[in-house]
């Protein structure tokens, strides 16, 4: 009996662990899309796992299946975190950076490297990534995010187009957007931008489905419950997806 509870339990842990995780169908299989944390997510599809931004320590992918790619969006360390890196099997992985990220990486992780700037692509196992910018607004020379340095992601996988924001203010490049399936959107002031623009983005470039992400800013968290009522209100059709970013 007491064997019996004890696997109960680690059933119940177990599937509690991996409860967040979302599915997107498609006509060649499944999208399976895990939040982590802040800006830090999991995709997997066909077998094949992706991180993006591997942030707040190895133990919050212990469920997961190491990554056959990493992506990396900037340098700053809510993004490019060595120490989470380090404690990840990361042998057979491909990581896809930008330059600048590459320049602060290791030595070790030098023959493992994809560098993809702004408007490049690459085809990597089943996903085919094209670089996107991220920069906040004004461009000026002491911007926390220049333009160039960072990188916006959008992978295609199954027909499936998914944008990753990247730390960005609702800059041209993504209010252009056309034929976005789902978009992981940051709102995080002073670093990013406010719901007020992250809505009004998104209503000009009109996604299927967004996740609002990397809404942890100073002091506060961002009002994400508001900003899908902005959205929502002015285009119900947009599927706004609210997911706990920030477990405790």
């Amino acid at each position: 009996m007491k064997n019996y509870f004890l696997s109960l339990l680690a059933l119940t842990f177990v599937t509690t662990s991996l409860s967040a995780q979302d599915n997107i169908p498609t006509s060649e299989g499944t999208i399976t899309i895990h939040p982590i944390t802040h800006g830090t997510l999991a995709i997997q599809f066909n077998n094949k796992t992706m991180y993006i931004d591997p942030y707040g320590g190895s133990e919050k992918f212990k469920n997961l299946p190491n990554a056959d790619i990493i992506l990396i969006t900037d340098i700053h360390g809510d993004h490019l975190n060595q120490k989470t890196l380090d404690g990840l099997d990361t042998k057979k992985t491909q990581f896809i950076v930008p330059q600048a990220v590459a320049d602060k990486l290791p030595e070790a992780y030098k023959p493992k490297l994809t560098i993809l700037n702004n408007d490049q692509s690459v085809h990597r196992l089943d996903f085919y990534i094209t670089a996107t910018p991220m920069y906040n607004l004004p461009e000026t020379e002491d911007s926390r995010h220049p333009k160039g340095r960072g990188n916006g992601y959008i992978i295609n996988v199954a027909g499936k187009n998914m944008y990753i924001s990247g730390d960005t203010e609702d800059i041209p490049e993504m209010r252009n957007l056309r034929d976005i399936d789902i978009a992981f959107i940051c709102m995080n002031l002073p670093y990013t931008m406010d719901i007020n623009q992250a809505a009004d983005a998104v209503l000009e470039f009109q996604p299927k489905i967004v996740y609002p992400f990397h809404f942890r800013g100073k002091p506060d968290f961002s009002d994400v419950e508001k900003f899908k009522e902005i959205v929502n209100s002015k285009n119900n059709q947009i599927e706004v997806r609210l997911r706990d970013w920030y477990q405790k």
